[in-house]
């Protein structure tokens, strides 16, 4: 599931990236514009991917903490 959320994310990424270089959504136009519903499905799953990412952030701290105080 992270290595999806991370995928899902890094393509939202690619197509902002788009957007702010040359105001090109490739996701609207490979899947019919911005109002289109599969459109608007990708959209959604990459920003719950994005959410899902957020706990990718302190999960490697939270096992950095363990693996340390098991070492005490």
């Amino acid at each position: 599931m992270d290595r999806l959320a991370l995928v899902l994310v890094i393509v939202g990424a690619l197509n902002w990236l788009l957007v702010g270089l040359f105001q090109y959504d490739l996701v609207a136009a490979i899947l019919g514009g911005q109002d289109a519903l599969l459109s608007r499905v990708i959209y959604t799953l990459v920003g719950i991917a994005g959410i899902w990412c957020i706990s990718l952030l302190f999960r490697e701290r939270d096992k950095a903490a363990t693996r340390d105080k098991n070492r005490v």
